[in-house]
């Protein structure tokens, strides 16, 4: 987050953006994705000193539960803000991620599916009947395809490298659920190639009234987690693209919630990248 925020200094980015601090997500919020039982075990196991590992991935400290609520609740915060008019383009730079957190497991640096809980707080509370999650993480998105999957108002996308870490998404599941995996190695056009053949047609058929993007940019070149072969400048073009559907079909909405995304330097470049053309 500080990798991000300083280079949206030393860009003037930051001279045109609207800065807002998050607000906790309720219980009530929560519940909408994950089960009770769930938000109480990992709850209890919040330390008040050291640490709690989760599974060899994800590990608590005394602060962990705290930012994962707020983390959540910035999502919603965003999707309120977006739908609104007050901000429709809405960037969430959260820590931890969410989008491997299931119903009622955590995973992979995750504990609360905070894309899933904005997009839950859309449909519930705003009354939408179509919401879009766009998920170019280079890990597939296993958390909210078992929250959505057979969830007819929600299209979930998903490009990630396979075979890799959850090692999932091979799989049909559902008819509202488009996975592309990608071969290690592939570079910026053989992505941009699956993404508009396999996504964008599925799009302008479903007409979003919300686009909500798990943005993750750990598939750069240059990011050890994985061994995709995106360029900085390839999220620019995901970017125009996102907003092009947007602009189509969702009055121009989108709120985007950071995900993956490990070597410093490359995380802010490529996060002022995509916010830029989101702009």
């Amino acid at each position: 987050m500080h990798a991000i925020n300083d280079e949206l200094i030393a860009s003037r980015l930051s001279d045109v953006m609207d800065f807002m601090e998050a607000i906790p997500a309720t219980r009530e919020q929560l519940e909408a994705v994950h089960t009770g039982k769930y938000i109480d075990a990992i709850e209890a196991l919040n330390p008040s000193s050291g640490v709690v590992k989760i599974d060899g991935d994800t590990i608590m400290s005394p602060g962990t539960w705290n930012a994962a609520v707020l983390a959540a609740g910035a999502v919603v915060l965003g999707v309120d803000q977006s739908l609104s008019g007050e901000h429709p383009r809405v960037f969430c730079s959260v820590r931890p991620p969410g989008h491997h957190a299931e119903h009622e497991r955590g995973m992979g640096f995750c504990f609360l599916n905070n894309v899933a809980v904005g997009a839950a707080h859309a449909l519930d509370q705003h009354g939408l009947e179509r919401i879009a999650i766009l998920d170019f993480d280079v890990h597939h998105g296993n958390g909210t395809e078992d929250i959505f999957s057979d969830d007819t108002r929600v299209l979930y996308c998903s490009t990630f490298q396979y075979p890799l870490f959850p090692f999932t998404g091979i799989e049909f599941v559902a008819p509202n659920v488009i996975n592309s995996p990608l071969p290690a190695g592939l570079d910026g056009e053989g992505y941009r190639k699956v993404v508009a053949e396999e996504w964008l047609p599925r799009l302008d058929e479903f007409k979003p009234q919300l686009v909500l993007v798990s943005a993750g940019f750990d598939a750069h070149e240059h990011d050890d987690l994985g061994g995709l072969r995106l360029h900085t400048e390839d999220f620019d073009w995901i970017a125009e693209r996102i907003v092009e559907v947007a602009e189509k079909h969702s009055e121009g909405r989108i709120v985007s919630v950071l995900e993956g995304g490990y070597n410093l330097p490359v995380l802010g470049r490529s996060v002022a990248t995509y916010l830029r053309a989101l702009m």
